[in-house]
């Protein structure tokens, strides 16, 4: 998690001062993009950036346009920054979606040009979770280096802390999503890591604007996975399905 070390103290409420309040988002804005119980088309990206030994952090945020937001991020970025191979460049992404193969192929080609960068990355979701191509390029992204892991109530809270517009007085009350769907998006990613197949199955009722979350494990994912992972959905019968 990134320090927030340089930053000023919120805990009376953002002022109209604040130099970070234009690049904030709404809290309505945070809700909706980032609930992870909610299959919304549209993705968000909260950014942090942080230049060799300094503690002052940027912050900002993007979201799609008629190219995914992460290729928004590295034009801008590559186009307003001149980068030195001296100067170490630390970058954590806060995804509502977790990054598609086309995507993952263009952050390594990005990361690949530019030794001295460094990325985490924290998704809210999976995108398309049970598209091979797309597992395999979270698996290509993390043999590069990069960082991924599904985002907790830890980074829900700095996300709202850093990124929201939140009203005085409302610093710690960020939306609280049941952790069980963080536990289920972070197991089925221990079945991408691992190559195993998918365990988390994911359908809509349009009907009733459902959403059903319906985790099915196979032999082998009780072989490869750590039992940690697995005792933190709370497991007691097979299939199990939440609404």
């Amino acid at each position: 998690m990134a320090s927030d070390k340089g930053e000023m103290d919120r805990g009376t409420g953002l002022s109209a001062g604040d130099p970070t309040l234009r690049r904030r988002i709404e809290p309505w804005e945070f809700e909706m993009f980032f609930d992870p119980r909610e299959l919304r088309k549209e993705a968000c990206l909260l950014y942090e950036i942080k230049w060799g030994t300094s503690h002052r952090i940027w912050r900002n945020s993007s979201k799609n346009t008629s190219k995914h937001v992460e290729l928004n991020f590295i034009e801008k970025f590559t186009s307003e920054r001149h980068f030195s191979s001296s100067i170490s460049c630390s970058i954590i992404w806060f995804l509502s979606w977790s990054p598609c193969w086309e995507c993952s192929k263009a952050i390594r080609e990005f990361l690949s040009q530019r030794p001295s960068v460094t990325l985490v990355i924290y998704a809210a979701r999976l995108y398309w979770h049970m598209d091979q191509q797309n597992r395999q390029g979270l698996r290509d992204l993390i043999h590069s280096g990069v960082t991924v892991q599904m985002m907790r109530p830890s980074e829900y809270d700095h996300c709202w802390r850093n990124f929201v517009n939140y009203p005085p007085g409302k610093e710690a009350h960020w939306p609280r999503y049941p952790p069980l769907w963080m536990k289920l998006y972070a197991l089925e990613l221990h079945c991408i890591i691992l190559s195993l197949p998918p365990c988390l199955m994911i359908s809509r009722r349009c009907q009733k604007q459902l959403t059903l979350f319906r985790l099915t494990l196979q032999n082998c994912h009780y072989q490869m996975i750590p039992p940690h992972i697995l005792l933190a959905t709370g497991l007691t019968q097979l299939p199990v399905i939440w609404r």
